[in-house]
């Protein structure tokens, strides 16, 4: 059997950036589901949070998983299911795009931490100028422009 230690910190928003998810009871309904959900697929994730246009997820990878498979699997039937109770006035949809760093061991506590408080932290800065800091400190605009 492998042993694999290999942690990834996800970042994905609403379609749109629409703010679909805008009460903390709706967020924890959802976050609580995806948790739950991911668990019965044998996706290990250590913690889930965000804010009314976005989700911050920390995983576990497994030996044989994928990053697409796992985003396919949180994302798709998280807005099936999200659709399927009627949660939200509208349809509901995940953006297409999602972001993904791993995490060293020395950072786990640091990333579940500002994962954890997202509330607080959108009190004081939007997604999108989080997103720009995202994108600036992992140097992704080397590899396409996310605008």
């Amino acid at each position: 059997m492998p042993f694999i230690k290999v942690y990834i910190h996800f970042v994905w928003s609403t379609k749109n950036r629409e703010p679909y998810l805008n009460s903390k009871e709706l967020r924890t309904t959802v976050w609580n589901h995806i948790k739950e959900h991911a668990k019965n697929k044998g996706i290990f994730i250590d913690f889930i949070s965000g804010y009314n246009n976005h989700c911050h997820c920390l995983v576990s990878l497994g030996a044989n998983q994928t990053i697409q498979k796992i985003m396919q699997l949180i994302k798709g039937e998280s807005s099936f299911w999200i659709n399927k109770n009627n949660l939200t006035p509208v349809k509901f949809a995940w953006q297409n795009d999602y972001y993904g760093v791993a995490v060293c061991d020395a950072k786990i506590d640091t990333v579940r931490n500002y994962i954890k408080n997202q509330e607080k932290h959108h009190a004081k800065k939007s997604y999108k100028q989080e997103l720009d800091t995202f994108i600036n400190e992992h140097d992704f605009k080397k590899y396409n422009d996310f605008e």
